[in-house]
């Protein structure tokens, strides 16, 4: 009788584990929009990878900045660090950097700043803006880092695209801005 006792009550254990409750949240359609999210490789621009600007004197104003609003420097400038939101668990990041006056990185522009977009399948983007007849500075170009392609916007800005490797600078280590 005992046995019989224990088995009835294993099965009211489990069948009130498998039944919902009022206080038990049920799955709800953002676990499948995550998931398909998590897979998406659509061409397109996935965040900002970096805002780059020309400065009289870069030192001077990385110390500034480091100084007064606590970003951490580099020889480069500040790296920020920040969560993936479709993935918490993986780290990206994003380059703040100052420029000499002098620099031609920024040309054919003649602007005083140029923004990187991150971005995933830059095959897929590169095809498309050709197909839409956007003005293409160079190849792609690939490093341990990520890839990276220039464009011209219509008022004549540069764009750098960027499909980073974010693995490569957690790898490095080093202080970010976070």
């Amino acid at each position: 009788m005992k046995i019989i006792t224990k088995i009835l009550l294993l099965q009211i254990a489990l069948i009130s584990c498998n039944t919902p409750s009022n206080n038990i949240k049920k799955p709800t359609g953002n676990i499948l929009q995550k998931e398909v999210v998590l897979k998406d490789t659509i061409p397109k621009v996935t965040g900002i990878g970096g805002i780059f600007f020309r400065s009289k004197n870069p030192q001077e104003i990385r110390e500034w900045y480091g100084k007064n609003l606590g970003l951490a420097m580099d020889e480069y400038g500040s790296p920020f660090e920040f969560r993936n939101a479709n993935r918490p668990e993986e780290i990206n990041y994003l380059r703040w950097s100052p420029f000499e006056e002098s620099t031609e990185y920024f040309a054919p522009s003649e602007k005083d700043f140029m923004i990187n977009y991150r971005v995933q399948n830059i095959e897929g983007l590169v095809k498309r803006l050709k197909e839409n007849g956007a003005i293409l500075l160079d190849q792609i170009e690939v490093y341990e880092y990520g890839k990276f392609v220039h464009l011209l916007d219509p008022e004549g800005n540069k764009v750098e695209l960027w499909e980073p490797n974010d693995a490569f600078f957690t790898r490095m280590g080093g202080t970010t801005t976070k």
